[in-house]
């Protein structure tokens, strides 16, 4: 629905770090080695009230020796076609290269628009070095610094007001579901999203560690949209010790701060592993939809394909996650993915339900009644209010005499009620446990003064002021009973 601007060039140009600067945040994976983006990625960007996608490219290399560079060259092709803009980085710091040659003469042919970008320029005394691109047949090289945002105002202006009228790209207000794929190397899940999307969206190798960024899929099913985040594979931390691993694992857990639901990718053929619990218990830490899915089905022997008995394998390892739904499937062929789409669209309705305050202290206060909390130093917990105070998941709070006397197995008990009458089967819960105090936990009643009360004040002239204050708050309530507005 917006434009789309497509960042191509060669290897190690700063393509990533100009994508970060333009979209104002570290979304992209930069490091000095050459070849670290493989796939697209996606970002939103707001320059002059005008926004856009901007979408982040490999190195394109005509001929490498690289075993992704075909796969890598697909995605910038893909890119180029679907992008109202192009923007192409060369290196002002290393000069021209052959491979820069070949893709000006590629872009000439294939885009009508296209923005030339110089990149490392840092400073007025440097844009000397542009003269030589002039070679390259290019009429007006934006001389820009990604890194330090030398020159990058001036080439947005240039790029936004080449834009069509912004009439014509509508905002999508279409609520999104949020769903990030992990798990450990290798497992399949740059292939699962390739197959929920229908197209060749991410690159696909064999090789561990294909993906190293998060990358963001959009797609529309059924009216609803959905964005998919890829993400590389998690290993056990003893086994990470490449620097650009470390920050791929680092930035893998953290995609799951902003989903919604979470596909834990589980190998088939290697069964359920302590690393895979381990991987389920970092989406447990952050509260999100968790969903389990079995890729790789096809590869499991015929004597040996039992769902009930990988299941029973997981909650042997996993039992904080039972709730948790669970597939199987085969990526490569396709055997059940479509189920998926549900089995989400179910997670995440129950994940963003919001229980009335009635139907709350009812489960509770039923279940309190039919099993009595334990005794706290000889006297009675007593549950005197509950309540939902947020989603995504479902928060409740009850308010206790003694809170921290509420033993863990109770803790349970009443999540297990909560679950029980209100359908939440398939969403994580939280219940945290309060003190009453002797005020409204919500805010004060009309007539009561939360900053002043007669409490801690010792003195008589205090206490006077006080009472006074509170009487001309209790005649302004009356009158607003007699007006009807109460």
């Amino acid at each position: 629905m917006k434009p789309i601007v497509a960042i191509i060039g060669r290897p190690n140009v700063g393509k990533s770090t100009l994508f970060n600067r333009i979209t104002r945040s570290r979304t992209a994976l930069v490091d000095n080695m050459p070849g670290v983006t493989r796939d697209r990625h996606y970002g939103e960007a707001l320059w002059n009230d005008a926004p856009f996608l901007v979408v982040d490219t490999g190195g394109y290399l005509i001929d490498d020796e690289d075993a992704f560079a075909g796969a890598i060259r697909d995605q910038v092709t893909q890119a180029v076609a679907e992008a109202d803009a192009v923007v192409m980085v060369l290196d002002g710091k290393g000069g021209i290269s052959p491979y820069d040659r070949d893709l000006v003469t590629i872009l000439r042919e294939s885009h009508p628009k296209v923005f030339y970008v110089v990149n490392k320029i840092d400073g007025e005394r440097q844009e000397e070095n542009l003269y030589d691109f002039y070679s390259l047949g290019i009429e007006h090289p934006y001389p820009v610094s990604g890194e330090h945002g030398y020159g990058v105002p001036d080439f947005l202006d240039d790029l936004v007001a080449s834009f069509p009228e912004a009439a014509a790209y509508p905002k999508e207000d279409d609520e999104i579901i949020n769903v990030a794929v992990v798990g450990r190397p290798n497992a399949g899940k740059s292939s699962l999203i390739n197959r929920l999307t229908g197209q060749q969206r991410l690159v696909v190798s064999d090789v561990a560690g294909t993906t190293r960024d998060a990358v963001d899929t959009m797609m529309k099913r059924d009216g609803q949209l959905y964005r998919f985040i890829d993400t590389a594979g998690i290993r056990r931390k003893g086994k990470v010790k490449d620097k650009l691993e470390k920050f791929s694992v680092l930035k893998a857990i953290k995609s799951m701060d902003r989903c919604d639901v979470a596909l834990i990718l589980i190998d088939s053929s290697e069964g359920v592993t302590d690393q895979d619990v381990t991987v389920a218990g970092y989406a447990h830490d952050k509260g999100c939809g968790v969903i389990f899915v079995f890729n790789k089905w096809d590869l499991v022997p015929a004597g040996e394909k039992s769902p009930k008995l990988f299941k029973e394998r997981l909650d042997m390892g996993a039992k904080f996650l039972s709730f948790a739904p669970f597939t199987t499937i085969s990526a490569l062929t396709g055997q059940r993915v479509e189920k998926i789409f549900s089995q989400i669209r179910g997670v995440y309705d129950q994940y963003n339900t919001r229980v009335s305050t009635g139907d709350v202290n009812r489960i509770i206060e039923w279940a309190t009644e039919r099993t009595p909390p334990p005794l706290h130093k000889g006297k009675r917990l007593k549950f005197f209010y509950n309540t939902q105070v947020a989603v995504k998941p479902p928060t409740f709070v009850s308010f206790v005499n003694y809170p921290d006397a509420v033993h863990f197995s109770y803790r349970r008990f009443l999540m297990n009620q909560v679950r029980e009458f209100t359908e939440l089967d398939q969403t994580p819960i939280k219940h945290i446990f309060r003190e009453k105090t002797g005020r409204m936990e919500f805010g004060p009643k009309p007539e009561e003064n939360t900053n002043t009360r007669n409490k801690g004040h010792k003195d008589k002239e205090s206490r006077n002021k006080v009472q006074k204050k509170k009487e001309r708050q209790k005649q302004k309530v009356k009158k607003l009973k007699r007006d009807g507005q109460q």
